[in-house]
């Protein structure tokens, strides 16, 4: 989960508690407003956070339970199954992967001689490969950057340089954001000043480098860029990570044989011994102009590791459109249902509950079926409420989906996914994560007017909290996507109040056994947040223009080219 929260009061809202003044533009919408209501959605949540579903883990008795009682809800609603075969589920293959050895080592042909790496001090690697053992041997090592090629952006930091075979070496984030605390290098004209782009993202450098054909490639941490701690990526990476189940599709790269991260001290003495300065190259590396650099080293790796195979699934629904020539275009709404399980080891009973997250998205969207069955007629295009698996082993539900869609992209015309939602109160605003993207987000300003809130953009854009929930999967393909969390200017508390509660949801419950309900809850919040949302997707299905991506957005080209060759 990427998450937002903010807090204290339960109970239902009426409609006309709707922050300010206004009313819907449509009276058609009061039913489906009114359906949705603090009790519902907690209900919900007390019931896929409780001990009885086990933490919610993929591949274990809780997920089990979790798709019977989604399924459950689905035909009490009267939800069409969202399988076009007739079923509610779309199985989903896994694979999960432990590393148990891994070695590796640069030697530089330099009076210091080797650099070693010792795991997890100070590498972190995997194989994504997903085979018993693999090896890198006498495999050169080549400093690219950032390894970005963003051509919107007249950016390529390979300069058609043959890596394939080769250790690329990378810094993380994008060239415009090398530290969020210096200011001064930001560079506004590039990419997108502070607000991570893709590009960033440490998934995309290891995607850039299976297109590159390189044997390896480790990324150099660094705190303020990366915007947590190695010792996050040693705690994630060093126990067992899963993987989709399946070949790779024809014309996919083939994934680096080590992936892999390496501390800021072992990067400094790496470059040392290779007689460069790595302050100095990654000043270089901020300039369009840069060229890789060789470094005259040497890697080798092996990594071993244990495998195993895990059977999940997505689970989905459809409400049928109402128009006959638009029911088989589509708005999908999505939340993941899973979370982290149990481990014996954890405080007390070690079950995560995962109440916030994301037990309360999937809370959110169930409300937000209920209310739209209850419109008269239904929107024009169908809905489609997808609840995926595995978002907490790399967003793995989704990106299934998004590479077997079971309705054509083409004809998806907008994804509108829930992460966590407000449990502490009413807010004046709302906040769209990666807020620019899309016109989505003009829409739902537009929305939110109506009722006297504001949207807000997110407070760190540069953490790349866009690129880390389902919805990226979907705009990885092209569909535009809507991600939208709760407010943090809460009505009749201090000013300072959303923040605080943030902050005691971070240390005290993210991640951890004790995301449960809590007594001083107050859902009227996300209440009214899921009711904008709700109308905003209205919007989309009954509209005559279809979302767009914004001009500068790096997924436009993608979404072009999709209807391109849908509608030649």
């Amino acid at each position: 989960m990427r998450f937002h929260v903010g807090g204290a009061l339960a109970g239902a809202v009426a409609l006309g508690c709707l922050i300010g003044v206004g009313a819907p533009a449509d009276d058609r919408l009061k039913p489906a407003l009114e359906a949705i209501d603090a009790d519902g959605i907690l209900g919900h949540i007390r019931t896929l956070s409780s001990d009885e579903f086990e933490g919610r883990g993929p591949g274990t008795p809780g997920e089990e339970k979790t798709a019977a009682y989604l399924v459950d809800r689905f035909k009490a609603m009267g939800l069409k199954p969202g399988n076009p075969n007739g079923s509610y589920e779309q199985p989903v293959p896994l694979v999960g992967f432990q590393a148990t050895e891994v070695r590796g080592a640069f030697h530089v042909d330099a009076p210091d001689g080797e650099i070693a790496l010792e795991f997890p001090k100070n590498l972190v690697a995997v194989s994504r490969r997903l085979a018993p053992e693999v090896s890198v041997k006498n495999s050169e090592a080549v400093f690219v950057g950032y390894g970005v090629v963003a051509p919107e952006y007249g950016w390529d930091d390979f300069k058609g340089v043959d890596v394939r075979g080769k250790t690329l070496i990378m810094l993380v984030n994008d060239p415009a954001i090398p530290d969020p605390a210096d200011p001064k290098v930001l560079d506004p004209s590039m990419f997108k000043g502070r607000a991570m782009t893709y590009y960033g993202r440490w998934t995309y450098k290891y995607e850039i480098a299976a297109e590159k054909g390189a044997a390896a490639a480790i990324l150099i941490h660094e705190e303020g860029p990366a915007g947590y701690p190695f010792a996050v990526v040693q705690g994630s990476w060093s126990r067992e990570n899963f993987g989709i189940d399946e070949p790779p599709q024809e014309g996919t790269p083939v994934r680096p044989a080590v992936e892999g991260w390496i501390d800021l001290s072992t990067a400094e003495k790496l470059m040392k011994a290779c007689g460069q300065d790595l302050a100095t190259l990654k000043k270089a590396a901020l300039d369009r102009s840069f060229q890789p650099v060789p470094l005259h080293a040497k890697s080798e790796f092996s990594i071993k590791t244990t495998l195993r195979k895990v059977q999940s699934r997505n689970l989905i629904a459809k409400l049928e459109g109402s128009d006959p020539t638009q029911k088989d275009e589509y708005v999908v709404y999505t939340a993941h249902w899973d979370h982290l399980g149990r481990d014996a080891k954890a405080e007390g009973d070690g079950i995560y509950n995962g109440a916030i997250d994301n037990a309360s998205g999937t809370a959110t969207v169930l409300v937000i079926a209920e209310g739209l069955t209850k419109l008269s007629p239904p929107p024009k295009r169908s809905s489609l409420f997808l609840f995926v698996t595995a978002e907490e082993k790399g967003l793995l539900g989704s990106k299934y989906y998004a590479s077997h869609p079971l309705y054509p992209l083409e004809k998806t015309l907008a994804n509108i996914n829930i992460d966590g939602i407000n449990a502490w109160g009413r807010t004046r605003d709302f906040i769209s994560i990666g807020m620019g993207q899309s016109n989505l987000d003009d829409l739902l300003v537009e929305v939110a007017g109506q009722y006297g809130r504001v949207i807000k953009p997110d407070a760190e854009p540069e953490k790349g909290a866009y690129y880390r929930s389902d919805h990226f999967e979907f705009a990885k393909k092209g569909v535009p996507a809507l991600d939208p969390e709760g407010g943090r200017d809460y009505i009749g508390k201090d000013a300072d109040y959303g923040q605080r509660k943030q902050d005691e949801y971070t240390k005290n419950d993210y991640h951890k056994p004790s995301d449960q309900v809590k007594p001083d809850w107050d859902l009227s919040g996300a209440v009214e947040d899921a009711r904008l949302i709700l109308e905003v997707g209205v919007r989309v299905a009954d509209g005559d223009r279809w979302p767009e991506w914004k001009a500068d957005s790096e997924f436009r080209a993608r979404r072009e080219a999709m209807l391109k060759a849908a509608r030649p």
